[in-house]
């Protein structure tokens, strides 16, 4: 009975390590206080992920979530799904698509075209912070490498997060000064998501953060009561950011529990 409680104690010590992070970043106290229009102040006719909702939202006071994929010529285009069949009817992966081939595809059927990651960066030009999502389709490394070329020379506010703990550790490794974090979810309970088994717990139980020490957590907001994100919030201090907030309740809320918010179809 007493090597079965010492391997119990050893097993509990073990996971709680697997969940630290690392805090104090200097850079992430230029991101707290501001929210986050997901993929822009888009709806009403403005598509996600454009320059339109970029501007608006810039306009208006917020700072950004946006999405990243590298595209076969090297460049960097703003879009959520490999797929455009959602956002732009063409059912082509953005991956094997070059820069030119970007004027051919409109955004929900509006004169918006795909952007490039360049452009962002020229229009919000440190006035706003950024939250960056990494979308790697087999290509961490290529795509983490070709983002920091281009973060590297600017000067804003901004962090990098992704759902693929691989990228998060190679922005640890790669960039240490970059404030970084890691996307999650209750995976168990998305009946969507094709991860193995074994995988769906430890990314839903926050257990690559020994791996990616990132700075903060990203983590869903009907999900946020997870018994590791709160280990990860108040035993270990991170930083916590919600998505995606819906309403002004959820927003309310959000901010009263000290995360960072990621808002969508409304105004707070």
């Amino acid at each position: 009975m007493i090597a079965v409680l010492i391997i119990i104690i050893i097993l509990t010590l073990v996971f709680l390590l697997s969940l630290m992070g690392r805090i104090n970043h200097p850079g992430l106290t230029k991101l707290i206080g501001w929210s986050y229009a997901h993929r822009g102040l888009h709806g009403n006719g403005v598509p996600e992920n454009s320059m339109q909702a970029f501007r608006r939202a810039l306009e208006r006071g917020y700072g950004i979530e946006f999405d990243i994929h590298l595209m076969k010529d090297g460049r960097l285009a703003v879009i959520h799904d490999a797929s455009l069949k959602r956002t732009a009817g063409v059912d082509v992966n953005i991956e094997d698509l070059t820069s030119e081939d970007l004027v051919n595809y409109s955004l929900e059927e509006t004169d918006e075209k795909i952007p490039l990651f360049d452009d962002v960066l020229k229009l919000y030009n440190g006035k706003a912070p950024l939250i960056v999502e990494l979308k790697p389709v087999n290509n961490h490394a290529s795509l983490c490498e070709a983002v920091s070329k281009l973060l590297d020379q600017y000067n804003g506010a901004f962090c990098v997060e992704s759902f693929d703990p691989r990228c998060v550790a190679w922005f640890r490794k790669n960039r240490p000064d970059y404030v970084r974090g890691q996307l999650s979810e209750n995976f168990l309970a998305n009946a969507k998501s094709k991860l193995p088994f074994a995988l769906k717990c430890a990314m839903s139980w926050n257990m690559s953060n020994f791996l990616t020490l990132p700075d903060f957590v990203a983590y869903k907001y009907a999900d946020r009561n997870n018994l590791t994100v709160k280990l990860c919030r108040r035993l270990w201090n991170l930083q916590g950011v919600t998505w995606t907030l819906k309403s002004l309740e959820e927003y309310n809320c959000a901010v009263k529990e000290g995360w960072i918010p990621i808002f969508e179809n409304f105004e707070p």
